[in-house]
């Protein structure tokens, strides 16, 4: 009766969770109960890759958003420097200068400009006042 107390418990003692001996020597991956959960693992291993691949591509679309922003606000700026300079140029004041300095034989004129209407009965003009 000894014996079979022993082997019950011999088999008790093999069915004992992996310790760090087996661990270290390798011999845990061929515990079934660990060869079950490798498709789990496996599973584990895939999801982690996608979070790194995902965060990865977010922060190199953040730093291109980043990049735009501040191209776009140079050129808003430049946009707006320009505009500043046309509104300057564009004055008559400005304009008459440029034509004195050029040599162009151009003079500013002395009357307001006058609209034409044409009556559709004749065709004479008159000059509205």
């Amino acid at each position: 009766m000894q014996k079979k107390s022993d082997m019950s418990e011999s088999t008790k003692n093999s069915k004992k969770a992996p310790g760090v001996k087996s661990f270290i020597g390798g011999t845990i991956l061929t515990d079934e109960r660990v060869t079950r959960q490798i498709p789990f693992l496996i599973f584990l291993a895939f999801l982690a890759i996608l979070l790194i691949t995902n965060r990865n591509w977010s922060e190199r679309t953040i730093r291109k958003v980043e990049i735009l922003q501040n191209t776009l606000d140079e050129l808003r700026s430049e946009s707006i420097t320009l505009s500043a300079k046309l509104m300057n140029s564009s004055r008559p004041s400005e304009i008459a200068k440029k034509v004195e300095n050029a040599n162009i034989d151009l003079q500013e004129p002395v009357k307001p400009p006058q609209k034409l209407v044409v009556k559709k009965n004749k065709l004479s003009w008159k000059f509205a006042k």
